[in-house]
């Protein structure tokens, strides 16, 4: 079995939806950047879509290649363990980089505005 025209129905069906449904959950991923309000909100929705997105799409593709080549595709499993490892680090990181930011941010702020009532008492 060569060919994708001689893909069993069922193959074929469960393959379409699971493509369906992760490129369902990627684009609500998408939607969430965009429409949500503060950083830290958008970044949570692009991860967890990419993630449940991914692990559709590569189920889909090991039932395809499966199905197609007549034997287990498991080589898709490296792109299940990239993705998983790397998707939650990138996360941390730039919320980290973001907390240090509105800390370093908030710290001047706040000496700013303990500094500014002093110097309008002094007049």
């Amino acid at each position: 079995m060569n060919s994708a025209a001689e893909l069993p129905g069922w193959v074929a069906l469960l393959t379409s939806l699971l493509i369906l449904l992760g490129a369902g959950f990627t684009f609500v991923g998408a939607i969430g950047l965009l429409r949500l309000k503060s950083f830290y909100d958008r970044v949570h929705a692009p991860t967890l879509g990419t993630t449940l997105g991914m692990a559709c799409i590569v189920i889909a593709s090991m039932i395809f290649f499966s199905a197609t080549q007549t034997r287990p595709a498991v080589h898709e499993l490296l792109i299940v363990v990239f993705i998983t490892i790397t998707t939650p680090v990138t996360l941390m990181l730039l919320v980290r980089a973001a907390l240090f930011r509105d800390h370093a941010e908030n710290g001047t702020q706040e000496a700013e505005q303990d500094a500014a009532p002093d110097r309008d008492n002094a007049h």
